[in-house]
């Protein structure tokens, strides 16, 4: 599907994902608990916070994806953060491999929504909304719990992963 610009010429979707390609961002695996009471999980980099108070984070799911119905009818997400050493993870994750949770050290956490160790971070959410916004759907969850390490977060950008760079 194209769309066009302010001055008429053609967007098209590609064009569209490589500019924002050019945007740096942190890479996630998110999970949840689906109904029948089975982990779900996938790598996302669409991850965001949104409010401090409260402490609101959100994220996004493309409409068509197999996941979408778990997390719609979960009450509970989990966003983690990944560190520069689980590459292989958020490989594992993106991909459809169908025991995803075969690899990594895996706990429950606030809703039953996997808590994967060793991340840079994890918010333990409570999903407070979920819309649909074009060909996704928007979840937004209250952050219930957080944990942090001081370890390098493993990022995205451009098509590649990267890793943390010096100070400027």
């Amino acid at each position: 599907m194209n769309r066009h610009d302010s001055e008429g010429r053609i967007l098209s979707s590609q064009a569209l994902r490589a500019a924002l390609g050019r945007f740096a961002t942190g890479v996630t695996i998110i999970t949840c608990r689906a109904a029948d009471g089975s982990p779900v999980g996938l790598t996302a980099n669409s991850f965001n916070s949104l409010s401090l108070q409260p402490a609101l984070v959100l994220w996004s799911l493309r409409t068509a994806s197999p996941l979408v119905e778990g997390f719609l009818t979960a009450s509970h997400f989990a966003v983690n953060v990944l560190a520069e050493n689980q590459l292989e993870l958020s490989r594992r994750f993106a991909s459809s491999q169908a025991d995803k949770f075969g690899d990594g050290l895996w706990s429950f956490g606030l809703g039953g929504a996997p808590v994967l160790a060793g991340c840079a971070a994890v918010f333990e959410c409570e999903r407070v909304s979920s819309q649909p916004a074009g060909d996704h759907v928007l979840f937004i969850g209250q952050v219930l719990a957080i944990a942090e390490s001081d370890v390098a977060p493993l990022l995205f950008q451009a098509g590649h992963y990267r890793m943390l760079g010096e100070l400027l």
